[in-house]
């Protein structure tokens, strides 16, 4: 059930996950934009914390340009060692997420490495501790990664779909669909120097709530107009995505949570990716490599506030692009939610 939260509450949560603006004082820009003032904004951010509807604020970084790279993993763990294969997964610092899902195949996670070498040898390891089989479904296509979840929506009639935030200021036509292109994550190694390497390691620790709450990262010989230049580069070529609020979207009412999972001809890959990516209620799509028995190789998170809502989306998709063959994964329980920390 969502949390009863104030009209600036939500206006705030929504700002938040758009992220901040780069300067000094950037919650009281946010606050002059708002109409309020920053003493207003930091109270309110702090009761959203306590009330557990924003988990962070931190820097949202692109692994890709880090030169990491990522696989979903996937696993039929029998009940009897769940909990011992949930935690021994969980310990892995560069294990992000973690799901139960409700599925034969049912413990789901991503794991990032420098090399896939490095994804094999622990999964081989997990494979021999416990004695089970772990897939690995690498990315071959991004087609969408970017969730924000629109606090101010209301539950959807008729079954249209309302909830993530657009990437356009003004209605679509389709209330079911983006109206802008969706760009992917940029890709490509970015070479950091020294004081990108600093401010990117200050800033995947939590923000701090006061007036500037960049300055803990400037030195003596490298000031406030430095730190925000350096911060400033490193979004504008791509390695952090923005720095803003990350929220846990259960309470906000977004109770329903699915990975759709289909399978496309090769030849209609990119055309069903793209169509599928635009739907509103989708924050990440990915074209991945299949394996034996598991030939879905278009992946979708879907998040809504109703299952009739994310039905409504895989009719409308799966009559379009004359899918026959795909599985639902509803999420059972999250097992871990964490990011993972770069070290320089």
């Amino acid at each position: 059930m969502a949390l009863r939260l104030t009209k600036f509450q939500k206006q705030l949560c929504n700002e938040l996950q758009d992220g901040l603006p780069i300067c000094a004082e950037p919650f009281d820009d946010l606050a002059k934009y708002l109409n309020s003032d920053e003493k207003t904004v930091l109270q309110e951010i702090e009761q959203l914390k306590k009330l557990g509807v924003i988990r962070r604020i931190c820097a949202l970084i692109n692994y890709r340009a880090l030169g990491m790279i990522s696989t979903l993993v996937v696993a039929h763990v029998p009940q009897d060692c769940l909990q011992a294969v949930a935690e021994a997964v969980n310990a892995l610092e560069n294990v992000s997420h973690n799901y139960l899902r409700k599925h034969y195949y049912n413990l789901w996670f991503t794991l990032q490495a420098q090399t896939g070498k490095q994804i094999e040898l622990t999964l081989s390891n997990l494979s021999g501790r416990f004695d089970i089989d772990f897939h690995s479904l690498p990315v071959q296509r991004v087609f969408k990664l970017d969730v924000r979840f629109d606090a101010e929506s209301e539950p959807a009639a008729g079954g249209a779909t309302g909830g993530l935030l657009q990437d356009v200021a003004h209605l679509p036509k389709d209330p079911d669909l983006h109206t802008s292109k969706l760009v992917p994550a940029q890709a490509g190694t970015v070479e950091l120097n020294e004081n990108q390497k600093g401010i990117l390691s200050g800033l995947q620790e939590e923000l701090r709530l006061t007036s500037e709450p960049f300055a803990f990262l400037c030195s003596e010989g490298f000031g406030q107009e430095d730190l925000l230049r350096t911060i400033q580069e490193l979004i504008d070529s791509g390695v952090i995505r923005r720095i803003a609020a990350v929220v846990d979207h259960r309470k906000l009412g977004f109770t329903a949570n699915v990975l759709f999972a289909s399978q496309v001809p090769q030849d209609r890959i990119v055309e069903a990716g793209e169509r599928l990516a635009r739907f509103r209620i989708v924050s990440h799509c990915y074209e991945r490599k299949t394996f034996e028995d598991w030939p879905y190789n278009l992946f979708a998170m879907m998040h809504a506030r109703s299952m009739g809502e994310i039905q409504h989306v895989i009719n409308r998709f799966i009559e379009a692009e004359k899918i026959d063959s795909f599985e639902l994964l509803p999420t059972a329980k999250e097992l871990k939610k964490q990011p993972v920390k770069y070290l320089f």
